[in-house]
């Protein structure tokens, strides 16, 4: 496959509608597992069609851009809602696109302390490189979580933080500041125009998680050139200390630079603990070397499970559908959840847990509580008449064990 080609100096925008650098993010994006089939068909044809060509063009001669459609999504186990922003299918995937070219131009300019939406990063790198600290049992750990970070972001501060990282491509600055500065969203169901101008970078558009990256280098390069323990993924923070007042000193710094960019912490988050108590960080926990599920977790998706099978209960004796297809239907819902590459809303378990954990251990727990309402299911009830309904049972049905299968996987 012939590479792209781009002049020096030449703005990255430029490459949007060369069907060469569409082929490459297309091969690049399948080799990595990030599309599902139904994705990669419909951007193998969009690629093949040249469907990116009038947005492209669009973009680079710095056209009208297109409004977003804000829209409210359910929070997993809370009644809150979270804000996404959606562009048009042919401007969204050339976001994507260019998110995937910022990303391979600039990704090295941003410090080490930041784990998310990085090449060679992530929650995997974040996890072994606190565990490397000698000593991180023993130490005190300051933990929070930024309140609605994306959305929350002040695009004014942004803009000079964006401009000294982007200095040589003056084109590709204009665009992401035309981008960030849209005055004006559809929402609801009838697409009502609404002013909508504290946006921040929008989450759920595809430059947004690079945008979310940089604002908080200072946050960043603080620690890191320190050499502290630290390490943030988007809106979680962790930072570790040998003294108490050492962590107290790092939690002021952290609330001090947060207040600085105008961000909120999530109060429901913050956690304090001392050396030898378990700490939890992007849903892992870490005590004594164990790195397992943390509390949070389990709770999630327990409660997830809870609604789910009452949900289908409820379906089943309103539809008068059979138990055992109640029981499948609950077993696809999370395999998805749990190992599909299918999975279009999040990433499952199989490739964000299996990899970084080093006990079984909650595995097992979510295996039994998801056991127990697969039971429910059949009965309407938790008594010992469920067991009639065996394990046996339950894998014939198509039922797959957490714990067999993160086993398996690192065999």
């Amino acid at each position: 496959m012939p590479f792209s080609i781009i002049m020096p100096n030449e703005s990255i925008l430029k490459k949007l509608n060369n069907p060469f650098t569409w082929q490459e993010f297309l091969i690049d994006r399948l080799d990595k597992g990030f599309l599902s089939k139904k994705e990669y068909g419909s951007l193998e044809k969009f690629v093949i069609q040249e469907n990116f060509n009038n947005a492209a063009l669009n973009i680079i001669k710095g056209g009208e851009l297109p409004l977003p459609e804000k829209r409210l999504l359910n929070k997993l186990g809370s009644t809150k809602k979270r804000v996404v922003y959606c562009f048009p299918e042919d401007f969204a995937n050339c976001l994507k696109l260019l998110s995937w070219l910022i990303l391979e131009k600039y990704d090295s300019a941003q410090p080490q302390g930041c784990y998310s939406f990085r090449k060679g990063y992530g929650a995997q790198r974040a996890l072994r490189t606190l565990m490397a600290v000698n000593g991180i049992g023993g130490m005190w750990c300051y933990k929070v979580d930024i309140k609605d970070y994306f959305n929350s972001i002040d695009v004014k501060l942004l803009m000079p933080i964006m401009k000294s990282l982007m200095s040589d491509d003056e084109l590709l600055i204009c665009f992401l500041e035309r981008l960030l500065l849209i005055k004006e969203v559809f929402q609801g169901a009838d697409n009502q125009l609404v002013s909508d101008e504290h946006h921040g970078v929008m989450a759920g558009s595809a430059t947004s998680a690079f945008l979310a990256n940089i604002y908080l280098c200072e946050l960043d390069e603080y620690f890191t050139s320190r050499c502290i323990p630290y390490a943030r993924y988007s809106d979680d923070i962790v930072v570790f200390a040998k003294e108490k007042s050492d962590i107290e000193e790092y939690k002021n710094i952290i609330q001090t630079i947060l207040a600085k960019y105008h961000l909120n912490v999530n109060t429901d988050k913050e956690k304090l603990t001392a050396p030898g108590e378990k700490w939890e960080f992007l849903g892992f926990s870490y005590l004594n070397g164990i790195i397992d599920l943390s509390d949070a977790t389990k709770e999630k998706i327990k409660g997830k499970i809870r609604r789910k099978a009452r949900s289908l209960r409820r379906w089943a004796l309103r539809k008068e559908v059979s138990p055992n297809q109640s029981i499948k239907t609950m077993i696809k819902v999370f395999d998805k959840k749990f190992f599909s590459k299918d999975n279009n809303d999040e990433i499952t378990w199989s490739r964000w847990f299996f990899p970084v954990i080093n006990t079984d251990k909650g595995l097992h727990e979510i295996d039994s509580y998801l056991q127990q309402y697969l039971r429910y299911l059949s009965t309407g009830s938790f008594g010992k008449k469920n067991y009639k309904l065996s394990y046996k049972s339950l894998k014939d049905l198509g039922y797959r064990c957490l714990v067999n299968e993160y086993h398996s996987g690192n065999n």
